[in-house]
């Protein structure tokens, strides 16, 4: 009688025993296994597929009317000169504004209540959560970026109140499949892919490189935009990961240079983006660089000044001719967001489980960001264009 001792290594049975036998054991259990593997249904389950929806309490309860005015909740800055989200907060009370010149909720104003802090994780939540149980907010527009808006769904998802996010683009956010949140802007799954098949047009034998920030935003960015690539065979031969909010990237973009890349990606929020590019074209970096959608702020421009001219990003908004000037994408998408809640307020009435109904009822509908079609999660699935323009030293030729 023989024992076998078997350890599982690589998907495959080591034995120890006698060799032939244990070699010729170990194929027929493999065998088995991708057999095994190729004839069952795929070993996932793909939420996105699912409808998310509020099945509790709330409906049957007879919408207030006693009010004075009607409460938004802004989870932002409320200062219109805030360097990051100033432009937001300004697109939110323009939205509210025009909203009273139309006559409000039934001749009563809606009031945009913002709750922020310097540290949002700590007083801002808190802040945010006085605002929603004391100040009796209908609903909440925020944050103003993937990680604030992750805490103001924990906020939502316990008090079950109606959140739209403007510009979040982390998918996991809609993935949590809280029925409550809405997100206007499309999922970084939709931005990487527009942007991975410029890349591969664009790209020769040298091949890529691929700078990217450590905020949240950017990890959860890049890693859809390495899928995307690699969907294409593209795999980064350099891949550099930065820590955020260096002054001074000078060292790393001498790094890159000297690696000879045909193109350059460059993933961070508008600041690093801009610091980075600046860096890049100060080395002398010839190759064709390319970017997130952080590019497409007016922090990003202003910040990198001439050095932005030719980057490719994802241009999550075009500015149709009768939309409010001085937008950029965070703001468009601030001033939809806004505009949207206030029409399911109006079609539902102050009743915050109905106003998330009419939330999801509004889908399809178009705002100055282009159309909004929640998907099963309520993340919009527009589709994402990039802004492609000439390479540097090409304009004039």
């Amino acid at each position: 009688m023989v024992v076998f001792h078997a350890i599982e290594v690589g998907g495959c049975f080591r034995f120890r025993g006698i060799g032939f036998w244990s070699l010729l054991v170990c194929v027929l259990v493999t065998a088995a296994m991708a057999a095994d593997e190729e004839s069952s249904a795929p070993p996932h389950f793909r939420l996105r597929d699912q409808r998310s929806e509020y099945a509790g309490p709330g409906r049957d309860v007879p919408p207030v009317t006693d009010v004075d005015e009607v409460l938004i909740g802004y989870f932002g800055p409320g200062d219109p000169d805030d360097p990051v989200a100033g432009g937001m907060w300004r697109a939110a009370v323009l939205a509210v504004d025009q909203a009273n010149r139309d006559g409000g909720w039934q001749g009563k104003p809606f009031r945009l209540v913002a709750a922020w802090a310097e540290d949002p994780w700590t007083a801002g939540a808190t802040v945010l959560a006085r605002q929603v149980y004391q100040d009796r907010v209908w609903a909440i527009v925020g944050g103003i970026d993937g990680p604030t808006t992750h805490l103001a769904e924990q906020v939502v998802a316990k008090a079950r109140l109606p959140m739209v996010s403007p510009v979040a683009t982390d998918k996991t956010a809609n993935l949590a499949n809280v029925p409550w949140l809405f997100s206007v802007a499309p999922g970084d799954h939709l931005i990487a892919v527009p942007l991975a098949a410029e890349i591969a047009r664009e790209m020769d034998r040298r091949g890529l490189i691929l700078v990217s920030a450590g905020d949240h935003d950017s990890r959860h960015l890049t890693v859809e935009l390495l899928a995307a690539l690699k969907a294409k065979q593209i795999a980064p031969k350099y891949r550099f990961t930065v820590p955020s909010g260096q002054a001074d990237y000078g060292g790393l973009a001498r790094r890159v240079v000297d690696a000879d890349s045909s193109c350059v990606l460059v993933i961070g929020d508008a600041r690093d983006s801009a610091t980075l590019v600046r860096a890049l074209r100060a080395a002398g970096s010839a190759s064709r660089l390319f970017g997130g959608p952080a590019m497409g702020r007016h922090r990003f421009r202003e910040l990198a000044g001439a050095a932005a001219d030719g980057v490719v990003f994802p241009q999550l908004y075009v500015a149709p001719e009768d939309a409010p000037a001085g937008f950029d994408y965070a703001a468009a998408h601030t001033y939809d967001s806004v505009r949207l809640l206030i029409a399911a307020i109006r079609r539902a009435g102050l009743n915050r489980a109905a106003i998330g109904d009419a939330l999801r009822e509004l889908s399809p509908t178009a705002g100055i960001t282009g159309p909004i079609r929640w998907d099963n999660l309520g993340s919009n699935t527009r589709s994402v264009t990039l802004n492609l323009e000439e390479p540097v030293g090409e304009k004039n030729e």
